[in-house]
């Protein structure tokens, strides 16, 4: 099961790098749009928008994915497994983070005070300027955290992954490749071993891990939180 572990850990960190890769830039490029560009468009139709997809159930996110999704990168590029992928993983976890990333940094980025803004602008900067000047790196504490819970819960996320990685004991060749991660292992293994046996105490082992990583998710979050405090202070 050493083996097996290994697996797990590398397509739990494979699917969600790949994810908030492909998350991040359209969370933060969506909260600007909701904040900076148009917000009275913003506040009252996209970021409620937005929330709602917070609420889908996951089994919903992995239900499309397995309708649309897996037969589109099978028929595009010709994946050998069926479309049952890594790429397909992360592109339902990005979908999935997507909503908590750019409501957190939606609000981090509302918070900057209306001064900074306009010290700026009484010095001739242009709009685009002061929001990657000023704006952004005002709000990066915020942004940062809400980047932090969106990975937070894509590590988490059993269900949805489950229904499109594929669920193969191998190291993928390529992104077009099955895999499986940890939480999806643990789910769909714990009911099946016996307690006290030698899978049991690995898929114990992997939930101990997943533990840990989610109490250092925890952690950078106080600590981001902590800088920004010292900082307005």
């Amino acid at each position: 099961m050493s083996q097996s572990a290994a697996i797990y850990i590398w397509g739990s960190l494979l699917t969600c790098g790949l994810a908030l890769i492909i998350a991040a830039p359209f969370s933060l490029a969506a909260a600007i749009f909701i904040t900076e560009i148009s917000p009275k468009l913003g506040a009252r139709l996209i970021q409620p928008a937005v929330e709602i997809f917070v609420g889908i159930p996951s089994v919903v996110y992995g239900w499309v994915g397995l309708t649309v999704l897996v037969p589109f990168i099978r028929d595009t590029f010709r994946a050998p497994m069926g479309g049952y992928s890594v790429l397909a993983a992360a592109i339902v976890l990005s979908v999935m983070i997507f909503p908590t990333i750019t409501t957190v940094a939606a609000d981090s980025i509302r918070s900057v005070p209306v001064m900074y803004r306009e010290a700026v602008y009484g010095l001739g900067s242009t709009r685009w300027k002061t929001i990657y000047r000023v704006v952004i790196p005002a709000a990066a504490p915020g942004i940062i955290t809400g980047i932090v819970l969106g990975l937070s819960r894509a590590f988490g996320e059993a269900l949805a992954v489950a229904m499109v990685i594929g669920k193969t004991r191998a190291f993928p060749a390529s992104l077009l490749y099955p895999t499986n991660n940890l939480t999806a292992a643990i789910a769909a293994d714990m009911g099946n071993s016996s307690d006290g046996g030698e899978q049991n105490l690995d898929l114990w082992s992997m939930a101990l891990l997943l533990f840990l990583i989610s109490m250092l998710f925890i952690v950078v979050i106080h600590t981001v939180s902590e800088r920004k405090e010292g900082k307005v202070e």
